[in-house]
């Protein structure tokens, strides 16, 4: 057995191994004096005889000891165990004799408990059956805590003994005692808890409290446990190395409570849930209070009185302590010395003090003076109140204070009523205002009783613990002697426990509704819930002043929060700097006070002299307790309600830090203010630990270097270490000299930001002295949260009113980096009013970065939001910022630990200045000058630019441009057509805006007029225009922010927490952070009015945009020019209705590109295809397009057919024929290594199509490697990718789209293969980012200037370390713009997408004569004038599906309609269930094209089984019923700028909930798509917007409306809702548009809640040329009012062989039953034989019959039964 978990067989003296061996134990010397001799065998105990589960959360057990010699008694044969799990984190077990009834502590709120388990106890508790044992184990890992097996339990009558093995050395609690260290040494060390009248004088024994608990803190993980033992009678706790716990008690039964917490402020509130949780003392009670033992009169007591409140010291109590007694006797006072004592109290409330005396429990048997009658004493005898000897009758006689006295018996009924009636009879006598009671250990002169005490085995047990004297009764009662509860010896240590209680009954009576206060010496578990305590009489000396701190922490986690001790000690003279240094620390006591004994000097703190350190100090600290009372009083209600601590050790904030472990000289208020006071003479250095957090000093307010280090703290004499832990939120009050004057003081904050910029508090707030205010909501509760600048001053209960009419004053913000450009104050009580404070409510020093906010006059009890813009500009961007780079650029160095957030900000006069400011009607041209304080940028390689123009044009009411460039240098701008109005607008009413400009530092400010809202903000510093570094901030009105790309976006609003986006076109499948195909540097705002704007960089550099928490945003690009374009909507349709007016309404797709499509790279050879038509008609499936990807060419070559794809052209031909659609692939790139004539390469060169270099450094191509392989090699698809690119790819030449004669070049080569190898209807382009397959050129040396390459700054680009240049050109080759200037591919890179996309358009329409549809990869702003786009080469993932609809959302924004992603995605193996889900989501993509890539398995929607088949068939049947809604919503995008694929916030965005959907989408206003977009799911958790909506598959009405619902979503189902008020046409579906289009059309007329619906309808040949310019088409506008729709035909051009018959009517929320259908025509009206669902609501009205052209017109009308 190990020397450490011996555990000692013979506790008591005088071992022998003799004796030793006689009591059946194990004798083992050693040289270590500790080590018991003496110890337990293995074969000793209990066995378990049987067990029972009653159920999963109880055992019970019965146990038989196993032959074994008795210790001090009769041992206990049969024993039972009882276990609970009670609640999830509380074990109990009891062990006790089943045969007999012992004594049980009757404890007043455990009896009141009502167990709530809900874990099972088998994941806790084991039991080993023999010898018996527990296992008491943490349920989440298993890991033991409380091991009974390694000791035997001892159950004898006298003598019960258990032992356990515990998890750490980390051993906080067990009391009373001076414990000299916090954490317990476990080296042996016995403690005996038993309540005695001792003196705290650094001994082992046992005092005033009863505390068997202790909390274990297992590891640097903060799980921690509480073990708790509830047990009144003499005991000892001995702690050994193992490390293991042994209680040995001399009575009762062993009642275990085990509590598990997550940390250690956890565990303690798990305690306190059981024993109950502390009272809130009254505010004044947390005042500074004087007392001393014997002033000598009341004189003296008003001297002191007076001379304190002299020196202005913050002070609310005074005591008087027995001396103002009539000898000492209770209930009685000193006519004499202290007669004005009835009017004391009103003395001292004149200035706003209060009164507290003392009351001791003994009572005198003797007269008082005079021979008068004592009658308190006569009332309790006749009441039988007193404490009794052993026969139960006579009254104990004992002697105190008084002389010989009785005691009374507090369990006692009788005598409860007797003190409180006794006291009640008093207060009437003498006025005061709480109560201190004391000597209630029991305290006895007499050692037992004035006849001493019988000789039996309760005065003289077996076994004696190890307590003061060894003797059971000195100081106290005989243990015979009798109370209610039982014999003495059982409670002896509930007598101050008792007390309390009837103490508390007495209180009530007298003060009612008042909360008062009560203070006690002796103490026990529960105590807290009704009063507080004090160390005790301590001494004027050293090491007392220390050992405080562990006796307050202590009493932390026993639950008596209200806890101090004597400031300057109680007895003995104290020196100044004692008394001095102890007023510092007890300036920061829970409960403050100054007490001295009966003949020592006074140490008040004025008797030291008005102008002494002492008294400065002393008011110093003073003022700033009760200028944190506001805290310290939250804390006591976190500790009411949570069961916090309030003084708490350092290790609860930081249990991870073992450092903290050990620390016992400093401590904290809760959780924010670190008290390092000074504890030693002589000294001005202490030496501290700060933990591993951020700290501000509170007196200098300044943030603190130092953090997780000990630290050397110089603290003068009048000082002591104060500081605020980052992350507080601490409310506050002006002081004043008593707490009754400073609650009528302005309030304030005092912030203290974390490392992250954030911060949190509370404050609980009621009348101060009223009870139960928190039961009864009489209180102001306040939420303090600060992130990012922002403070939340949530009312959380606002139950009182506070007579005083109280204001937030003053807010102070310790930790801001740089001065505000503005500080908001929104009163969200007054409807949200805001107001911009002035300069005058603003101060901010820079030196020590505080914000303070000054007369405020935020009313308590209303909630107010509080910001403040500092924004974190980056100033080093850079990788690998330090603060000699930061300082270099003259930025701030600031580091903060949030994610992204830069360490190195810029100052706030970074940037230009204003030298002059011209302004017209038309707008404003300012001239700015850099502000050269800041010498330089800090990138040497792009050329500062000191001066620039800045030109503002008020295009037109809802948009304006501003640019900022070079006047003095034409640097590139972007060279995209845009459609900007011809005339401005110059009536300033007319317009939605107004601009201002900020001269100091140069920004510009759009406010929109009708709210103030200010939308762009730039007068932010940082501003910076170089050569090739540009940056501009702007402050955004919300953190509603949309669009960027292009980027795989996790969600559709973007994370304002300085994320961060590259932009440049790059051949980059969708990734996070990757900058993929194209370049929209376009976003749409929302502000908290729901009004939207849009705005627009014109510029396409290499970019990164920031998107910052303030909220704000950050551009960067590495060229051109600042070309903005600001849209101010009011709504978010407006806004993408506004911009795609300037860049280009959408293309308008041909009628058969919205139906299905199928593709894959990979088909090997024509008959893949053939087998894939086959089998989809043979399934039925409706599917209009097929594609032929790069496998078709011959070794990748653009217009080259592949051998085994010869029959493809005769495939393409009857497949046409047949209604469907062929779309090809081309690549820009061309091979230029053929050996054979290939004419798209030679007709390049000869019109000089190509990328070159600048002739300056060659006229050569500037070549890459793509797809095309060399001529004449077999490609070994086994190497790896580079060696196959080395290997087979040929030089590729880039064609110049920009320049004239390449779009003929291109238009020449699609025609030459249309009309000589393959016919087509579309076509598809790829690569055109543009990708290559080497890094700039072959070789990888690109020419020129290696600055383009490897630019001064890299946005954060996929691969950015390996240039712009990687996977593309050399950024030096050169461009020629069809006018013929020349530019860099720097410039234009991102720009390639968009120029390859119109040439290809135009020579679809003049090629094939039709408009059919170009989809394209890489797209930028305008590209949507011509082409659709794909999402890219996604994945096959379920995260791809929810992140399609994102992306086809911001493509919405982008101006680009005809969107999809690759459904069942493009890399990698689709799963059933994903590509099921996928292929009904894909359904309603505008492009709905399921392709995936080379390698994987087919996933076309016939490879999988027939119930996959089955389900794609019937979704894409639904979605070619809608396609004639699809079509109508396609040339509304393309006439107004509408979106297609429509945010939900689009269509309500008055409702902010829509602002954050993304996992649903509408088509255009009325058709709303909830798919289910997670495996396994059958139901969707949507949202159901603010409208009325019908189910489409049922057409029955939901039923709600602006709420969340669960959809039933089995597998083959996907949910729609038609939204009331809405016309959707639609067609019988077929198999392919070419029939669909042929059938009738129909109506879904889904009636709005006031019976009204409106839609329109447009319809063309499908495919012609410009047939919307040229008036070929038809548009008709139905709607639905009084149960009659019309129709009302706008345009109608249509050629008869497109004219559309009326079919099917479907009218939806009719309601009751249907008695007449007519339609009126020009003949006249005409009845119609409806069908009328009445569970649905549906009328269904077939016109087909009639021939009915749909332009003509007509009337619908039904009518209901009356």
């Amino acid at each position: 057995m190990p020397l450490g978990e011996r555990v000692d067989c013979f506790p008591d003296s005088g071992a022998s191994q003799e004796i030793c061996q006689e009591r059946g134990c194990c004798w083992s010397p050693r040289d270590e004096s500790n080590v018991p001799w003496c110890f337990f065998p293995t074969n000793y105990g209990y066995t378990v005889e049987s067990q029972e589960t009653p159920n999963s959360y109880a055992i019970k057990a019965k146990l038989t000891r196993m032959e074994s010699p008795p210790l001090f008694g009769q041992h206990i044969k049969e024993l039972a165990i009882d276990a609970e799990m009670q609640t999830k984190n509380r074990l109990r077990f009891k062990i006790y004799d089943p045969n007999n009834k012992r004594f049980e502590v009757p404890h007043e709120h455990i009896l009141s408990l009502n167990p709530t388990p809900s874990s099972p106890i088998n994941n806790t508790l084991q039991i080993t059956q023999k010898p018996f044992g527990l296992t008491v184990r943490r349920e989440e890992n298993q890991n033991v805590v409380f091991d009974t097996r390694m000791a035997p339990i001892v159950f004898e009558d006298q003598y019960i003994q258990l032992s356990a093995k515990l998890p750490s050395h980390n051993i906080y609690g067990l009391g009373e005692h001076v414990h000299r260290q916090y954490r317990h040494d476990t080296n042996w060390r016995t403690w005996p808890i038993f309540t005695r009248d001792a003196f705290p004088n650094g001994g082992t024994h046992n005092l005033y409290g009863h505390y068997p608990f202790f909390l274990c803190l297992e590891d640097n993980s903060g799980k921690s446990f509480g073990v708790f033992l509830l047990n009144s009678n003499a005991m000892d706790v001995t702690l050994q190395p193992a490390p293991a716990v042994t209680y040995r008690t001399i009575g009762g039964v062993l009642d275990f409570y085990i509590f598990f917490g997550d940390t250690p402020e956890q565990v303690v509130h798990e305690f306190l849930e059981l024993i109950g949780k502390p009272v809130i003392p009254a505010y004044w009670s947390l005042g500074f209070q004087l007392s001393r033992w014997n002033y000598g009169n009341l004189s003296i007591v008003k001297e002191t009185v007076e001379r304190n409140r002299a020196v202005d010291l913050p002070y609310d109590i005074q005591y008087t302590d027995i001396d103002y007694m009539e000898d000492k006797k209770d209930f009685t006072y000193d006519k004499v010395k202290f007669a004005e004592l009835p009017q004391f109290a009103e003395f001292l409330h004149e200035k706003g003090q209060k009164y507290i005396l003392i009351l001791d429990p003994a009572i005198a048997t003797s007269k008082r003076v005079g021979d008068a009658l004592y009658e308190s004493y006569d009332r309790g005898t006749a009441k039988n109140a007193w404490v009794t000897e052993s026969d139960g009758v006579t009254p104990l006689i004992g002697e105190v204070w008084p002389g010989e006295a009785v005691f009374p018996d507090y369990t006692s009924q009788a005598c409860i009523d007797w003190w409180v009636d006794e006291y009640e009879r008093f207060y009437r006598e003498v006025k005061h205002d709480a109560l201190w009671i004391d000597m209630n250990e029991v305290s006895n002169f007499k050692q037992g009783s004035a006849k001493g005490c019988a000789s039996n085995n309760l005065n003289y047990p077996p076994f004696i613990p190890n307590i003061l004297d060894n003797l059971m009764y000195s100081k106290t009662l005989c243990m015979d002697a009798k109370q209610s509860w039982g014999n003495h010896y059982d409670v002896h240590s509930l007598y101050g426990y008792s007390m309390v209680l009837a103490s508390e009954k007495a209180l009530q009576r007298v003060f009612g509704a008042n909360r008062t206060l009560l203070l006690t010496r002796s103490s026990f578990p529960g105590v807290g819930k009704y009063s507080g305590h004090w160390l005790g009489d301590n001494g004027a000396n050293w090491n007392d002043i220390k050992w405080a701190i562990p006796g307050m922490l202590e009493f932390g986690l026993f639950g008596i929060p209200y806890i101090g001790a004597d400031i300057c000690g109680f007895f003995d003279d104290s020196t100044e700097e004692l008394c001095r240094r102890w007023m510092q620390v007890g300036a920061f006591y829970p409960f403050s006070r100054n007490h001295n004994a009966e003949g020592y000097k006074p140490q008040d703190p004025a008797v030291y002299g008005a102008d002494s350190a002492l008294v400065r100090s002393s008011k110093h600290y003073l003022n700033i307790r009760y200028t944190l009372l506001p805290y310290l009083y939250t804390l006591f209600y976190k500790a009411h309600t949570a069961g916090e601590t309030v003084v708490r050790p350092v290790l609860h904030e930081f249990y991870s830090d073992s450092e903290t472990w050990t620390v016992d000289r400093q401590f904290l208020w809760g959780k924010y203010l670190l008290i390092t006071p000074v504890l030693d003479p002589g000294v001005d250095k202490v030496s501290a630990y700060l933990p591993d957090a951020r700290w501000y000093d509170y007196e200098t307010m300044e943030q603190v270097g130092d953090r997780k280090r000990h630290v050397e703290m110089y603290l003068p004499a009048e000082k002591l270490g104060l500081h605020i832990r980052g992350g507080a939120i601490l409310p506050t009050q002006k002081p004043n000299v008593t707490t009754t004057y400073s609650r009528r003081n302005p309030m304030g904050l005092i912030i203290a930001l974390d490392d992250h910029d954030s911060a949190a508090g509370e404050l609980f707030w009621d009348d101060g002295d009223s009870r139960d205010t928190v039961k009864n909501s009489n209180y102001i509760h306040y939420k303090f949260t600060v992130t990012q600048g922002t403070l939340t001053m949530q009312v959380t209960n606002n139950g009182y009113n506070d007579p005083n009419n109280l204001k937030f004053d003053n807010i102070i913000i310790l930790g801001v980096p740089t001065v505000p450009a503005s500080v908001s104050v929104t009163d969200v009580d007054a409807t949200n009013t805001t107001t911009i404070l002035d300069n005058n409510n603003i101060d901010y020093d820079g030196a020590k970065k505080v914000l303070t906010l000054q007369n405020l006059d935020l009313i308590l009890g209303e909630t107010y939001v509080v910001e403040w813009k500092v924004l974190r500009i980056n100033c080093h961007p850079e990788d690998n910022a330090d603060q000699a780079k930061c300082e270099a650029r003259g930025c701030i160095w600031d580091p903060i630990a949030i994610e992204g957030a830069p360490n190195c900000i810029y100052p706030e006069d970074y940037g230009y200045n204003v030298t002059s400011l011209r302004e017209s009607n038309e707008g404003m041209t300012i001239d700015i000058i850099r502000n050269t304080k800041y010498r330089s940028s800090g990138r040497p390689q792009s050329r500062d630019i000191d001066t620039l123009r800045v030109d503002i044009k008020y295009h037109s009411s809802d948009m304006l441009q501003f640019k900022i460039y070079d006047q003095n240098d034409d640097r590139y701008e972007v060279p995209v057509e845009l459609s900007v109005p011809t005339t401005p607008e110059t009536e300033e009413s007319n317009r939605l805006y107004r601009v201002a400009i900020v001269k100091y530092p140069f920004g510009i400010q759009i406010i929109r007029n009708s709210t103030g809202t200010i939308i762009w903000d730039s007068s932010v510093p940082g501003f910076t225009f170089s050569d090739m570094f540009i940056q501009v901030t702007t402050r955004l009105p919300s953190h509603y922010v949309y669009g960027f790309g292009e980027t795989e976006h996790k969600t559709f609003k973007h994370d304002l927490n300085y994320h961060t986006w590259g932009m440049f076109s790059k051949d980059q499948p969708p990734g996070y952070k990757m900058n993929c195909y194209g370049v929209h540097p376009f976003y749409m705002g929302l502000e908290n009015t729901a009004d939207a704007h849009g705005v627009l960089l014109l510029n396409s550099n290499a970019m990164d945009v920031t998107l910052l928490p303030s909220p704000a945003l950050t551009y960067r690009t590495l060229g051109g020019i600042l070309d903005f374009y600001v849209f101010m909507g009011p709504t978010p349709e407006m806004v993408v209705q506004e911009y795609t007016q300037l860049i280009g309404r959408p293309v308008l797709p041909a009628y058969w590109s919205l139906g299905f499509q199928l593709c894959r790279y990979g088909y090997a050879n024509d008959k893949e295809i053939e087998t894939l038509y086959t089998e989809m008609k043979t399934a039925g499936i409706p599917y209009d397009v097929q594609y032929a990807d790069i496998d078709y060419m011959e070794r990748q070559l653009n217009f080259v057919l592949d051998k085994d794809f010869q029959g493809l052209p005769a495939l393409v031909d009857s497949m046409r024929d047949e209604g469907m659609r062929f779309i090809f692939i081309l690549d820009p790139a061309i091979s230029g290594n053929e050996t054979q004539p290939y004419p798209a390469f030679e007709r390049g060169i000869a019109a000089d199509v190509f990328i070159k270099w600048p002739q300056t450094i060659s006229d050569g191509i500037v070549w890459g490697k793509v797809w095309p392989d060399y001529p004449n090699v077999t490609v070994d698809e086994s190497l790896d990718w580079d060696t196959q690119v080395e290997l087979y790819r040929s030089y590729t030449a880039f064609p110049d789209f920009f320049r004239n004669q390449t779009a003929d070049w291109w238009h020449t080569e699609i025609k030459d293969f249309y009309e000589n190898t393959m016919k087509f209807d579309g076509i598809w382009i790829d690569m055109n980012e543009p990708a290559s397959f080497v890094h700039g050129t072959v070789g990888g040396k690109c020419l020129g200037d290696p600055v383009l390459e490897n630019p001064p700054y890299m946005p954060p680009l996929e691969s950015k370390h390996l240039g712009l240049n990687h996977k593309t050109l050399c950024m030096n080759s050169e461009q020629i713009l069809s006018d013929g200037r020349r530019v860099r591919h720097y410039d234009v890179h991102s720009l390639y997408g968009w120029s390859h996309s119109k040439p290809t358009y135009d020579a679809l329409l003049d090629v094939t004569g039709k408009r059919g549809i170009v989809v394209t990869r890489s797209t930028y702003p305008s590209s949507g004038k011509w082409v659709g786009h794909w999402l890219g080469d996604n994945n096959s993932g379920w995260d791809q599906l929810y992140k399609s609809i994102i992306g086809m959302m911001e493509f919405s924004l982008f101006g680009i309609s005809y969107t999809g992603a690759d459904i069942c995605g493009f890399f990698n193996p689709a799963e059933y269930e994903m590509c099921l889900r996928w292929s009904q989501l894909g359904a309603f993509y505008p492009y709905s094209r399921n392709h995936n890539g080379k390698g994987n398995p087919r996933q076309d929607p016939v490879s999988w089984d027939a119930a996959f088949a089955t389900a794609t068939r019937d979704v894409l049947n639904i979605r070619y019923t809608l396609l004639p809604y699809l079509y109508t919503l396609m040339f509304e995008a393309h006439t107004k700028g509408s979106t297609v694929i429509r945010p939900l916030l689009h269509e309500f965005v008055d409702d902010k909930t829509t602002w954050e959907i993304y996992r649903q989408f509408l088509w255009g206003p009325a058709l709303l798509i909830s798919p289910a977009l997670d495996p396994g799911v059958t139901t969707v958790r949507g949202y159901i917007p603010n409208d009325r909506w019908y189910d489409f598959h049922t057409a029955k009405a939901v039923g709600v409306h602006g709420t969340m619902v669960d959809m039933p979503t089995p597998l083959n189902h996907i949910n729609l809702h038609v939204r009331g008020g809405y016309i959707l046409p639609w067609q019988k579906p077929e198999n392919t548009t070419y029939y669909s289009r042929k059938n009738p059309l129909g109506l879904i007329v889904a009636l709005s809640d006031a019976g009204t619906a409106k839609g329109s309808f447009f319809w063309d040949d499908g495919e012609g040329i410009d047939t919307v310019e040229n008036k070929k088409y038809l548009h008709v506008t139905f709607s639905v009012t009084s149960n009659t729709l019309i129709n009302a035909v706008g345009t109608s051009g249509l050629d008869a062989a497109d004219y559309l018959k009326l079919g099917v009517v479907r009218i939806w929320g009719v309601g009751t039953e249907i008695t007449e259908v007519t339609i009126t025509l020009n003949e006249g009206p005409q009845p119609l034989t409806p069908q009328h669902n009445l569970e649905s609501q549906e009328l269904t009205v077939d016109i087909t019959d009639l021939n009915v052209n749909v332009q003509q017109t007509f009337q619908l009308t039904w009518k209901t039964k009356a």
